[in-house]
């Protein structure tokens, strides 16, 4: 078995199941996608399930998608989960798509079927479950900022908090040109969230910081050993629900300055755990590895009652 497998694999059975003991029926596809973490959580669901299929990291290069899924049907595959960059070429090289992650303009998680390739995006409501997990009150009860919303996360992240009636949302982001077609498509999916647009260097972004309950960093930054907070010190109070999307590393420089300003925080684990989760039940409804991957993940117990 490999750690990770291209495209290549995918020319037979006996091919991709070499050595292995079940065969790979489920994915997560990326480029690159060696850092995945989903196959540690699902493949334990599989098994606690009693499933007979093996999940895998999947290498697919940027413009492959039509290829792979072609593959992954003929092999038969239940599904895959889509990372990045590939969520957009998900939604696009589907026959059917929720309208949830159509709202969102991404798709992260596919399941075949034997007339259809329907797409879903679980980032969204595992997001929503990830805040009520992590402090044990709901989204729609947080006045929330989002920075680096311009990207795909901050979209799909954006949309949730709209959808779920959030009464307050600002969205930050670097290049605030991204974020004006972004709202025109938020302001129609519901009229009760109020909007505010920022650019990162705005002086009125500490302001509205402030003013927030819940701070949530979908952006890069944060990733990588010698990066600084997305935020500064003077955005942050104590009290503040502060959320990285990030998980790798597990204490970014955001959430370092956040617990030394007597901030509550958490990060992105709790969001890959609820979205896989909700994946892996659009693949074998009636299921509930929620237990099973949470376990796998070391996550603690769940604040939600």
């Amino acid at each position: 078995m490999k750690p990770v497998y291209t495209i290549d694999d995918l020319v037979s059975r006996n091919a991709l199941d070499a050595g292995a003991d079940k065969p790979a029926r489920l994915a997560v596809l990326g480029w690159p996608v060696a850092h995945s973490a989903s196959p540690g959580m699902h493949q334990p669901a599989l098994d606690a399930e009693k499933i007979d299929a093996r999940y895998i990291r999947l290498e697919v290069e940027p413009g492959k998608i039509p290829g792979a899924f072609e593959r992954m049907r003929a092999l038969g595959f239940i599904g895959c989960n889509v990372t990045v960059p590939h969520k957009l070429a998900a939604m696009e090289n589907c026959t059917a798509v929720d309208p949830v992650a159509r709202a969102m303009g991404a798709v992260n998680t596919v399941r075949f079927y034997a007339d259809a390739t329907r797409g879903f995006n679980t980032d969204g409501p595992g997001f929503e479950r990830a805040i009520a997990d992590d402090f044990g009150i709901p989204l729609a009860d947080l006045k929330t900022t989002i920075v680096g919303a311009g990207g795909g996360a901050g979209q799909g992240l954006a949309t949730q908090c709209v959808l779920c009636g959030t009464p307050r949302l600002v969205l930050a982001n670097r290049s605030f040109e991204k974020l004006a077609p972004m709202v025109e498509k938020l302001r129609k999916l519901g009229t009760a969230t109020e909007i505010v647009l920022l650019a990162l260097d705005d002086p009125r972004l500490a302001v509205r910081c402030l003013e927030s309950d819940l701070i949530v960093n979908t952006s890069s930054v944060g990733l990588k050993a010698d990066d600084s907070s997305v935020l500064t010190a003077d955005c942050l109070r104590p009290g503040h629900l502060v959320y990285d999307t990030i998980y790798q590393p597990a204490v970014t420089p955001l959430l370092a300055i956040a617990s030394s300003r007597g901030c509550r925080t958490a990060n992105g684990l709790t969001m890959l755990l609820h979205q896989g989760a909700l994946a892996f039940q659009h693949w074998f409804p009636g299921t509930e590895p929620l237990a099973a991957m949470r376990g796998a993940l070391a996550i603690p117990p769940s604040r939600i009652s």
